[in-house]
């Protein structure tokens, strides 16, 4: 009798309590929300490449020497998260593109974002541990500054324990003032965890809440939607995708940086990344960002403004007929700007600068020099004639991607302009213009926007591509923890019809 109540108090008690804290099929859902980009927010996005020297705190070990950062002011997608015993809750980004969870803090006081979010009160939580070392967490449009704090989490209902995490006091003047997020929950790699803390989703792994070491993303890109979209813990929805993944291995840690071959402009090639290049998998940007060399090819293709280059302009004019020849006769592409006195140094040998770097070098036509042999080069592949080459060329001396701005499309051209894919696992993956551009309508008026931004990182480390939730909007992404990969297979949901 006694062993009979015994079990009867652990069903009706023990398992209820195990029930709460652990998902019964080892899979956790959390449902995303989703906001409506602006213009403002667009403009005053910023994705770039900066030298880890320069930010305190970064992961001393970390086996690259520029750090990709961005200021999240394009954030469209975040769910709910809770922190403390009562749960105060809290809005975030699910970002794979950092690896520290942060929230505001109570002790915020001098910072006008933290009065327009919700903030941690650690008096209030009987389960808040005490850590109180500071800490600085680098962003495109500054850094974050606050201290390290412990208490459980939870996010849909389910508690990780002991989460490390940090109570944001200064968040800048104006960069999350008008975000409607108030934190970030990285799901990146320890490896580049300001202070090695343990990343929340580890913490998922290590107390059980999950049963298979992956997340999959589904996002939902119908602008007319106010449902952002899911993502899943431990598991996979099969009705969130079609076909199969296409699985392709993480080639560093840290971020979930993958390989990526050529990127195709309709069915032609644009050149630069035929050998290969570096990817970041990130939920954390809405765009997809890459090298000026390939943007330039892609606003010339689909129409989009571009910043007009006079240096440019004047080496097709004054050197075009010679570097032709010099390409004809088989003179190595790298050694042709030096070979006509225009690079009075070793070639960058990526052929990739921004506008801005182009327009501080003292001896700016040489990476003008570079780029446009290399653009000669693409069309000479394709048996192009040499006026045809040199007209393109100049042509596309007019659409350099500009850095600090976005580039405006035709609206009402866009179900007409050409797909941009991405080779991954020797696999296309094609994005329609539907996808790679944003309409935001104002004012009972519509733009449409370029979904490409530039981001030129020199090699070893690039040239790198960042692919954004307009890539993960049309390709449902696994993030396969347990095996150090990542997954991308055709979306099935959330598909959008607004033009």
């Amino acid at each position: 009798m006694l062993l009979n109540l015994l079990v009867l108090a652990f069903l009706l008690f023990g398992a209820g309590n195990l029930a709460f804290n652990l998902p019964s099929d080892g899979i956790l859902r959390i449902a995303l929300k989703k906001r409506p980009l602006n213009l403002n927010n667009i403009h005053a996005a910023t994705i770039y490449a900066g030298h880890l020297g320069n930010f305190t705190g970064h992961v001393e070990s970390l086996e690259r020497n520029v750090v990709y950062l961005k200021n999240y002011l394009d954030m469209q997608y975040y769910g709910e998260i809770s922190l403390g015993t009562p749960p105060q809750h809290f809005d975030v980004v699910f970002d794979t593109g950092s690896a520290n969870l942060w929230v505001p803090s109570s002790k915020c006081f001098f910072s006008v974002a933290c009065y327009v979010h919700s903030k941690y009160r650690s008096r209030q939580s009987s389960t808040y541990t005490e850590i109180g070392k500071s800490c600085k967490i680098p962003y495109g449009s500054g850094s974050i500054y606050g201290f390290f704090s412990r208490d459980n989490a939870g996010l849909g209902g389910i508690t990780i324990k002991e989460q490390v995490f940090t109570e944001a006091t200064w968040e800048g003047l104006f960069t999350f003032l008008v975000a409607q997020f108030d934190g970030i929950l990285g799901l990146g790699f320890e490896d580049i965890a300001i202070g090695r803390v343990t990343p929340i989703w580890y913490n998922m792994m290590l107390q059980g809440v999950v049963t298979q070491k992956l997340f999959s993303f589904s996002l939902n890109t119908d602008p007319k939607s106010k449902t952002g979209g899911e993502i899943i813990f431990g598991g996979i929805d099969w009705t969130h995708f079609r076909g199969h993944h296409t699985y392709v291995p993480i080639t560093q840690r840290g971020y979930w940086q993958i390989e990526v071959g050529d990127v195709l402009i309709g069915s032609d090639s644009t050149g630069l990344c035929r050998d290969g290049c570096a990817a970041i998998v990130d939920s954390g940007t809405s765009f997809l960002a890459g090298p000026t060399t390939i943007l330039t090819q892609i606003n010339h293709a689909i129409g989009a403004e571009g910043v007009v280059s006079l240096e440019c302009k004047s080496i097709v004019s004054s050197y075009g007929d010679l570097i032709w020849e010099k390409l004809i006769s088989g003179l190595e592409p790298k050694k042709l700007c030096n070979h006509i006195g225009l690079c009075l140094y070793k070639s960058s040998e990526n052929f990739s600068s921004s506008v801005d770097d182009l327009a501080a070098d003292e001896n700016a036509l040489c990476p003008f020099c570079e780029m446009a042999v290399f653009w000669m080069q693409v069309e000479l592949r394709k048996k192009k004639t040499k006026d045809h080459v040199l007209k393109y060329v100049s042509e596309l001396c007019e659409k350099l991607p500009n850095p600090t701005g976005r580039a405006f499309v035709d609206c009402e051209s866009v179900a007409t302009l050409p797909s941009i894919s991405v080779t991954i696992g020797n696999r296309s993956f094609p994005l329609s213009p539907l996808e790679y551009t944003i309409r935001i309508e104002e004012n009972l008026t519509a733009v449409c926007l370029s979904g490409f931004v530039p981001l030129d990182v020199p090699q070893p480390q690039g040239p790198l591509w960042v692919l954004g939730n307009l890539f993960l909007g049309a390709y449902h992404t696994v993030f396969d923890f347990g095996n150090s990969r990542v997954g991308f297979a055709e979306s099935s949901r959330f598909q959008n019809s607004f033009y």
